[in-house]
């Protein structure tokens, strides 16, 4: 680009903020893009959804549905989004912000979030919808992702059953190496009482 050019894009730039056409950045959105990125940093799974047929007392609802069950839940506008995204390395999460958005942050059990929100979509279908998430740093998934997540058992019964089949070719082992064992001590014991009784 040339000099020439350089200083007249420049020069329009600054004649747009002087007329008021362009508006530059406040420190209020430095701060919410700041605040954006260390809840995108802290969330184990972040949730985009369509909120604009949601009337105020739906929206209040959700919010308290959505704390209670650990997330928190916030309407954004996309071009922070996107700074806080890129910011907290995780420029997947523009996918799932488009048009009017609302995003939900989920901190601890990535199923249980999924299920308080398809819950509620689901309730609420006329007026809400899942756009999709991103769980931790994978690529985004669409709501029939979030739908899968959401049937999924909680993870202590995730563990438990991990655990049961784990240890069930453990036990298995452990009675094909006591079959002989305990066969052989059945058939000792057995000639031992035939002899006590002759």
């Amino acid at each position: 680009m040339s000099c020439a050019a350089s200083y007249s894009r420049r020069r329009a730039f600054l004649y747009g903020i002087c007329i008021g056409r362009y508006e530059l950045p406040t420190q209020e959105k430095f701060d919410r893009v700041e605040e954006l990125k260390e809840q995108l940093e802290r969330s184990t799974i972040t949730f985009g959804a369509d909120y604009t047929r949601t009337t105020v007392n739906q929206m209040v609802e959700l919010r308290r549905s959505m704390r209670a069950n650990g997330l928190e839940f916030t309407v954004v506008k996309n071009t922070l989004m996107y700074l806080a995204a890129e910011q907290a390395g995780k420029p997947q999460v523009k996918e799932i912000v488009q048009g009017p958005t609302a995003v939900a942050f989920g901190y601890d059990d990535p199923a249980a979030a999924a299920k308080a929100l398809a819950d509620y979509a689901r309730a609420n279908a006329n007026s809400f919808s899942i756009r999709g998430a991103v769980l931790g740093d994978s690529p985004p998934m669409g709501p029939e992702g979030v739908t899968r997540l959401a049937t999924l058992p909680p993870r202590p019964q995730l563990v438990a059953t991990l655990l049961a089949q784990m240890q069930a070719p453990m036990s298995r082992l452990v009675g094909a190496l006591n079959g002989p064992v305990q066969n052989l001590d059945n058939v000792l014991r057995a000639r031992m009482r035939q002899l006590e009784d002759e």
